[in-house]
């Protein structure tokens, strides 16, 4: 199994429906498997369930610090898509491969793996760690593991390369995504007797104004930074529930809000002010009932990217790539989590962000052809008795 090739390893590891809501734990066996065959040895973390797993794998001397070399696992789901073929079993039609994940992110895993031979046979310089995480797609759950296993080392990796399609070009920035449950309970009533209710989706409306609110201030007023589509933090409302007949004042309502934010405009006080129109409702409400109250629960966190320009692993990636620049993307990745942990972090991995969660993903394997040559010159920048960067 030790040595396959790119597209080998591309149509096993599609092969695997690791779908966020399904384990992962095949797949991660299969990679263990194969790295174990080269001699590397693996560190897995669990999720609570134990129906998933990280592996982090290190070759060379871990003593060192030396680049991570990370990507996530799982992939969004098929249902409801209308594919040309099975989704988990790679099609080739037109210089293209055709599948779930083969873009997101699949086909850099794939690269990693048949690249493990070559950093395996280097003969000195630092060392490269390979991580498999789980959950990315429903909030990056998974690398929180991750990271505290990191935490724990007496040496953690001195920057990391994330495999996001990119069409191989540096990124070194995205915004942050907080996503919130909000509950609202009230007191129900007839209608005829509205004065004797706690009208929860009226209390639901009101917030929801508030933070629309917001959400014009940050269009009109910034802050801005022209790096990003759109230029400023945005809050949405994505979904309300609430209320049984229209003639009965409703109990309880719910919606689910999240927060984009820039890097440097800081979801905390954004939260605290929501928290603090929530409390300014609730007098009225609780003048009706002791048990009303506003609830939050956060479905999941996602911090922001911004790697400085000047960072060594920013040189070291336009060397490898060739780019001139770099630049950022709307889309949230594990990169957050790991500059959070002061491992600075780029992303860079082939093919097209465009092309990912559709029916029909595909990735040209030219980009294939494009992170493969990375690899092979990031091999021959590690095989060197000198610092990285």
């Amino acid at each position: 199994m030790a040595g396959m090739g790119s597209r080998e390893l591309v149509r096993r590891l599609v092969g695997f429906d690791t779908t966020s809501r399904e384990s992962n734990l095949a797949l991660i066996d299969f990679v263990r498997d194969y790295l174990d065959q080269l001699g590397v040895a693996c560190e897995l973390s669990h999720d609570e369930t134990g129906t998933k797993a990280n592996l982090f794998a290190t070759i060379g001397d871990d003593r060192q610090g030396g680049i991570c070399l990370s990507g996530h696992t799982d992939v969004v789901p098929v249902d409801d898509q209308n594919w040309s073929s099975d989704p988990f079993a790679v099609a080739e039609r037109q210089s293209k491969l055709f599948g779930r994940g083969v873009a997101d992110m699949k086909s850099f895993l794939a690269v990693m793996l048949a690249k493990a031979p070559a950093f395996v046979a280097k003969r000195s310089g630092p060392p490269v760690h390979l991580a498999f995480t789980f959950d990315e797609e429903v909030g990056c759950l998974g690398v929180r593991h991750l990271i505290a296993q990191l935490e724990r080392r007496e040496v953690k990796p001195l920057a990391c390369i994330i495999g996001e399609p990119t069409s191989m070009q540096p990124i070194t920035g995205h915004k942050g995504k907080r996503s919130i449950r909000c509950e609202v309970h009230g007191h129900e009533c007839h209608s005829a007797l509205a004065h004797e209710g706690a009208n929860a989706v009226e209390a639901a409306a009101e917030l929801i104004a508030y933070m629309k609110g917001m959400a014009r201030r940050f269009r009109n007023e910034g802050p801005f930074d022209p790096a990003y589509v759109p230029p400023y933090t945005t809050v949405h409302t994505g979904r309300v529930i609430g209320g049984t007949a229209l003639n009965i004042v409703p109990k309880h309502a719910e919606f689910l809000f999240e927060i984009r934010n820039l890097p440097g405009h800081d979801s905390d006080p954004l939260m605290q002010e929501i928290f603090e129109a929530a409390r300014r409702l609730l007098p009225e409400m609780k003048a009706v009932t002791d048990e009303a109250a506003i609830d939050f629960h956060e479905i999941s966190a996602m911090a922001a990217l911004a790697t400085p320009e000047d960072a060594g692993i920013v040189r070291l990636v336009q060397h490898l790539t060739g780019a001139n620049g770099t630049g950022t993307v709307s889309y949230g990745t594990e990169g957050g989590a790991f500059q959070t942990a002061g491992i600075p972090t780029v992303i860079c991995g082939p093919g097209n962000i465009v092309q990912a969660h559709k029916p029909d993903e595909w990735i040209e394997l030219d980009q294939i052809v494009q992170c493969e040559a990375f690899m092979d010159r990031l091999v021959d920048r590690m095989d060197q008795d000198r610092p990285l960067f």
